[in-house]
């Protein structure tokens, strides 16, 4: 099973059937040059603060990258990413059949991987909620925005196309282990129960892209958007983007207010 690629241009309901399918896809033509420089002018003063670490062999980030979270507080232009009309058509379909109070988002970070970084060990996003067998439900649906290219040489994505359908004892063959190579531009989407994890760079460039992931409303959120975006931060949000970080209530046992009472309301 191969990783599918599609054009931006390409039916929702293609993208939705090859990521089913495969439990992963890669869409190009997605971003522009325009949008992928602003997205790094935008992240670069919290990117600065985030020098490359050194590597150590058990650990589950690699060494020599460079990681930055809680995007919606650093970056407009990551924020509008957050709220595309594809990555939210693909979530109402994976995500909202699994919940009631719908979906919300779960990772926002910007993740250089440079030269001599090895490749991280290949894991499940939905990992941390274990109280399901696998395969599991769709709990998390994940995307990789491409701000460079992403080639095998400088540590692409690697990713096992079809490992969401199975069960705890299968394991990866080494052929089953492909790179998501893809230009600039591109975007990778994959399920929560897909095997992945960032690949060697053996290169002399540094890989940057930007992951934004959704989780179930019911899930706790792996980001505490409420305390990584300030409350007067949140006011200037556009109404879907802060209702996806959280500020929106569902029906529940006893009154609530809607928590957009008070981020909407006037000074």
């Amino acid at each position: 099973m191969q990783i599918p690629v599609l054009d931006i241009t390409d039916k929702t309901q293609d993208k939705i059937e090859s990521l089913s399918e495969s439990g992963c896809l890669v869409v190009k033509n997605t971003i522009s040059e325009n949008i992928r420089e602003k997205v790094k002018t935008e992240l670069e003063p919290a990117m600065e603060m985030s020098p490359a670490q050194i590597d150590d062999p058990e650990a589950f980030y690699p060494g020599n990258t460079r990681r930055t979270s809680a995007l919606v507080a650093l970056s407009e232009t990551t924020g509008k990413l957050a709220i595309n009309r594809m990555s939210m058509d693909i979530c109402d379909h994976f995500l909202l059949p699994n919940s009631d109070c719908g979906y919300q988002l779960h990772v926002s970070a910007a993740v250089e991987v440079g030269p001599g970084s090895r490749k991280q060990i290949l894991h499940r996003e939905a990992d941390p909620f274990p109280f399901f067998d696998l395969p599991r439900p769709n709990l998390i649906v994940a995307s990789m925005w491409a701000i460079t290219d992403f080639r095998a040489d400088n540590g692409a994505t690697l990713l096992v196309p079809g490992s969401h359908t199975w069960g705890k004892d299968r394991k990866p063959k080494d052929e089953e282990v492909l790179s998501a190579e893809m230009p600039a531009g591109s975007v990778l989407y994959w399920l929560g129960g897909t095997l992945h994890g960032a690949g060697a760079n053996v290169s002399n460039d540094w890989r940057y892209g930007v992951i934004l992931s959704y989780s179930l409303g019911w899930l706790r959120q792996e980001e505490n958007q409420y305390l990584d975006v300030p409350s007067e931060d949140v006011k200037k949000l556009p109404k879907d983007l802060a209702e996806l970080i959280g500020y929106r209530a569902y029906g529940g046992l006893g009154f609530s207010i809607n928590p957009e009472h008070f981020f909407l309301q006037d000074d």
